[in-house]
């Protein structure tokens, strides 16, 4: 057993731990779990734990099925909320063959491999989340309704507020389990929250979307309220996103995305990334906005974008230019992609985002000039003249654009790539047949 993994058993001594759990995930980005005992896991750590992959969306065929869990040392967290009969820790897992291998179709892998191909070309990718989510009354019913927890808008703040508590409590909790939470606010919407967390390394960022999700979750239940990440929940109001931060670093850490003499303060190759993800931006959102529901957040009119351009004050382009921040200078260069959403795989995401931003490297892509205008009030001869394209319009249309796109299909390997395909191609056939609430009220008693 490593030194590291010899330190986990020891920390799991002294936290007084009962159980582990080996987490991953499927191709959805939804939290799988094996649960051992603490006896256990010193033989997990050196070995592994096996587990029937087919049984996981998107992982293997039943031919191919017998796959193992390796957990990784460095993710080892205490969950806060059990209890101390039932002390759990967490540990995230990579997912591998019988052969030894790394399996190819592991998000968590597919992410590796994409900082892989980065650090090659001599550069580390870091990222920042900000996640939002919904706080809906659990009211006793066995069905949850959108009824939001409280009617605040942005940056309201009451001193006896149930979801000031409820952000408070995940604030403890992430600095519990080792997640550093930079902020946490009340947004537009009624109901409406967001946490941001330490911006860091892409993999690292990765595992703290995937715990922070289901934090908020645990602790938003603890306080009889329902947290979710559904992007579109309630009509008339602005939707969640997950804003992603990214930048690239020399291997030496200096910002490969910062040159003082620019005027947005961007280097060529930040200009590069940004094209690269402009080129790519209409397949990429089906990865990044993964759901039939993603496509009602990405109107015009709620701050949220639908045209594929660029700017650093408007927060209706795509991809928006933070200005650095007074004290960091070029440490806090970056761009900020702003059509993903947490309903993403995270994994997933942060190796698309990647792969199209070194496309956009690699063929020395530049982007159109920036729009500074609000590019919702904009004519369509006026997008014309700035060489604005549209977002998809709906899931179908995203998945028709990913399917064409080699970069993406090369980021997700020919394993994932195809199965996602597959999966949210079923997802939108069985939206698309459904008679909806809207369906009935227009038109059953007048037609």
């Amino acid at each position: 057993m490593t030194e590291r993994a010899t330190g986990v058993v020891e920390r799991a001594r002294v936290d007084q731990v009962q159980f582990i759990s080996l987490q991953l995930t499927d191709i959805f980005g939804a939290v799988k779990n094996v649960t051992i005992p603490v006896e256990r896991l010193p033989a997990a750590l050196e070995g592994g734990v096996n587990f029937d992959g087919s049984s996981i969306e998107g992982l293997a065929r039943i031919a191919e099925s017998d796959m193992a869990l390796r957990p990784d040392p460095g993710t080892y967290c205490v969950l806060p909320w059990t209890t101390a009969q039932e002390r759990t820790a967490r540990l995230i897992c990579d997912v591998y063959d019988m052969a030894g291998q790394p399996f190819a179709g592991d998000p968590r892998y597919i992410l590796k491999r994409t900082l892989a191909q980065a650090r090659q070309m001599g550069y580390a990718f870091d990222t920042g989340a900000e996640l939002e989510f919904f706080l809906f009354r659990m009211n006793g019913e066995a069905r949850i309704s959108p009824v939001p927890q409280d009617v605040g808008s942005y940056f309201d703040f009451s001193p006896r507020d149930l979801a000031s508590q409820v952000r408070n409590g995940i604030a403890l909790a992430c600095k519990a389990m080792g997640i550093e939470v930079e902020a946490a606010h009340h947004e537009v919407a009624p109901g409406q929250h967001e946490i941001d967390f330490h911006y860091s390394d892409a993999l690292a960022s990765a595992d703290a979307v995937m715990t922070l999700r289901y934090t908020i979750k645990a602790v938003a239940q603890s306080e009889g309220v329902y947290a979710t990440f559904m992007p579109k929940p309630l009509f008339g109001v602005n939707g969640s996103g997950m804003h992603t931060h990214q930048s690239l670093t020399t291997l030496d850490g200096r910002n490969a995305f910062y040159d003082a003499a620019d005027p947005y303060h961007l280097s060529h190759l930040a200009y590069n990334y940004v094209a690269g993800q402009m080129a790519h931006a209409r397949a990429m959102a089906a990865v990044v906005a993964p759901t039939v529901n993603s496509y009602k957040r990405l109107v015009p009119g709620y701050e949220a974008p639908s045209y594929i351009c660029w700017g650093q004050v408007n927060r209706s382009a795509l991809i928006r230019i933070p200005g650095c921040l007074p004290g960091l200078g070029q440490s806090s260069a970056r761009c900020e992609l702003r059509c993903p959403d947490a309903s993403a795989n995270p994994y997933l995401a942060f190796a698309v985002m990647l792969a199209t931003g070194l496309d956009g490297i690699r063929r020395d892509l530049l982007p159109p000039p920036p729009v500074e205008e609000n590019v919702y009030e904009f004519d369509a001869g006026q997008l014309r003249s700035h060489e604005i394209a549209s977002l998809p319009g709906t899931l179908d249309e995203a998945l028709q654009e990913m399917e064409q796109d080699e970069v993406i299909a090369q980021a997700l390997g020919e394993h994932t790539f195809r199965r996602y395909l597959e999966a949210k191609r079923r997802e939108w056939d069985e939206y698309r047949i459904q008679v909806t609430p809207w369906e009935l009220d227009r038109y059953l008693t007048t037609l």
